[in-house]
């Protein structure tokens, strides 16, 4: 064969597959592996009130920068003065699997979260805080650019997240988001070092308006690459054959039909419930919630989440964890559009406290700074099948198949 034909042969089937139709969406499969119950079925207290600390601080400071001005956020951009992937449900905190960034591309682990905005990932100007994390060098990708720009990730514990912001390819699956705005941070808060936190970043999977960087999340930009047709996502959370959808639905995952319900403020997934009951009686009514695959447990304010277990004769630790006889734990239902979804009760008990007692606690915490907003995390995640709808600005849900 001629060297001109076996050109013209070369580029002839290159032309053909580039023609080939891509899926119009990709399909995730997610792995468990350990929980805030420890192997001996006792709860971790320790763990779970690190995690509560973080999930406040996260969710009440994207409140505060979604509300009123005149409540100054505590998260804020600024100027620099100078120049199929597998996931794993860690250890119930969060989502994490693999994503690539940068060219030539370097796989990352990153927290699949609905909770927030922006692609947080380690930098190689980071210190110790970073050690034990794969780490985004923007100096040897040739498509990172430098924005200019710094940010600070400020958390209600009083320690932050500083680094420079950069665009860059970022991959899931082989799609491709194009220029993706993406924060590389100079420091990690002791939540989010590798003894803590085993990914090695954070994706956001809520809208821009709460993007720290004022830029948008990654799904937003595949959607506008155009790969990925149809602006939604889905995800089953469970013990096993656990999935992330992007770009459609898997309706072999649920049964019966979805209940959609309106989002009533972009920037979080925010939606409006009807109630919480506990053994078929009513205990809270008319609740806002943000739902949030970067929190395990169900966290309201003090007074919502203290009339819940007053119904229940539970006993108040003092920490915002409540008890009850492990032989008693109630059959709980969470009611969004209509619809009733009832929570196992393994998702529901958090274990043994004290370790090997007859009390065990409850997956619904408290804390003081949501107001009257409730987190649902994935005590309520694990017992449904959940459509975030983008286009539509609506969350659906069915009950598992």
């Amino acid at each position: 064969m001629s060297p001109l034909s076996h050109f013209v042969l070369v580029a002839t089937l290159t032309a053909l597959v580039a023609a080939l139709p891509r899926p119009s969406f990709l399909s995730i499969p997610l792995k468990r592996r350990a929980s805030l119950t420890t192997a001996n079925g006792a709860f971790d207290l320790d763990k779970a009130l690190s995690h509560l600390a973080f999930s406040e601080s996260k969710i009440s400071s994207g409140l505060r920068a979604l509300g009123p001005r005149s409540d100054a956020p505590t998260v804020q951009p600024t100027r620099r003065d100078t120049g199929s992937v597998s996931l794993t449900d860690g250890s119930n905190v969060l989502w994490y699997g693999t994503i690539s960034v940068g060219t030539p591309a370097v796989d990352f682990l990153v927290d699949f979260d609905t909770g927030s905005a922006d692609l947080v990932l380690p930098s190689s100007d980071c210190g110790s805080t970073c050690s034990g994390h794969t780490l985004y060098n923007p100096g040897a990708s040739s498509t990172s650019v430098d924005l200019g720009k710094n940010f600070v990730l400020s958390y209600g514990d009083g320690s932050s997240v500083p680094g420079e912001q950069y665009t860059d390819t970022v991959s899931i699956a082989g799609y491709t988001a194009v220029n993706q705005t993406l924060g590389a941070a100079t420091q990690y808060s002791s939540s989010l070092e590798s003894s803590n936190f085993p990914a090695d970043g954070l994706m956001g999977m809520a809208f821009e308006s709460l993007s720290v960087y004022g830029a948008n999340p990654v799904i937003q930009t595949l959607i506008d690459n155009n790969a990925i047709s149809d602006p939604v996502f889905a995800f089953k959370l469970a013990s096993s054959g656990s999935e992330l959808r992007i770009g459609g639905i898997n309706s072999a995952l649920y049964s019966g039909s979805l209940t959609y319900t309106p989002v009533t403020q972009q920037g979080f997934w925010q939606i409006s419930g009807d109630a919480i009951s506990a053994n078929g009686n009513t205990a809270l009514s008319s609740f806002s919630a943000v739902i949030d695959t970067g929190t395990t447990l169900i966290i309201g304010d003090l007074d919502t989440v203290g009339q819940f277990y007053s119904t229940l004769n539970a006993t108040d630790l003092g920490n915002g964890f409540y008890t009850l006889g492990c032989d008693s734990m109630p059959s709980v239902s969470i009611t969004i559009g209509g619809t009733a979804f009832p929570l196992s009760a393994t998702t529901f008990n958090l274990g043994t406290y004290p370790t090997g007692s007859s009390q065990c606690v409850g997956a619904i915490a408290a804390t003081g700074s949501l107001g009257n907003t409730l987190i649902l995390g994935d005590t309520f995640l694990r017992n449904v099948y959940a459509v975030f709808d983008m286009g539509q600005s609506r969350v659906g849900f069915a009950n598992l198949a």
